[in-house]
């Protein structure tokens, strides 16, 4: 009976010490080095927020860009303004290129100067007459 709880004991006992040191190690050593996966999530994060960054940036500085535009746009209205006041020869065309600087600036896109002369949409087939075979009869090509 000795004998056969020393072949069980035995056995058990070198199976919860395995556990046991197995849960330590597993608890200690990915603390240690992370694993491959976690060091290409970190790589991985690292790149997105630096992507993020540039786009904040690329933004920050387009809208810095157009506020420029804008105002180089009105420094360039003031100045045809002045130039108007300035250097019309009398008040009657002073107050056209006023007013025409003026509905210029107040206007959406332009529209063209001619219209198209028909509005019917392009067709990607020849028109048929009434009382001719069409592409699809049997006939339709050959010489009688």
């Amino acid at each position: 009976m000795e004998l056969s709880l020393l072949v069980w004991l035995l056995p058990t006992l070198a199976l919860v010490i395995g556990v046991a040191i197995g849960f330590v190690v597993a608890r200690l050593l990915p603390n240690a080095a992370p694993s491959s996966t976690q060091r290409q999530l970190d790589d991985i994060q690292k790149r997105f927020d630096s992507y993020q960054n540039e786009v904040v940036t690329h933004f920050n500085s387009t809208a810095v860009l157009v506020k420029k535009l804008t105002q180089s746009y009105q420094d360039v209205q003031d100045h045809l303004a002045e130039g108007a006041n300035s250097l019309a020869l009398d008040d009657v065309t002073r107050q056209r290129l006023l007013a025409a600087l003026h509905s210029e600036a107040g206007q959406g896109p332009r529209d063209r100067l001619t219209p198209p002369r028909d509005t019917e949409v392009p067709r990607d087939y020849a028109p048929k007459t009434p009382n001719s075979p069409g592409m699809l009869d049997e006939s339709y090509g050959l010489k009688r």
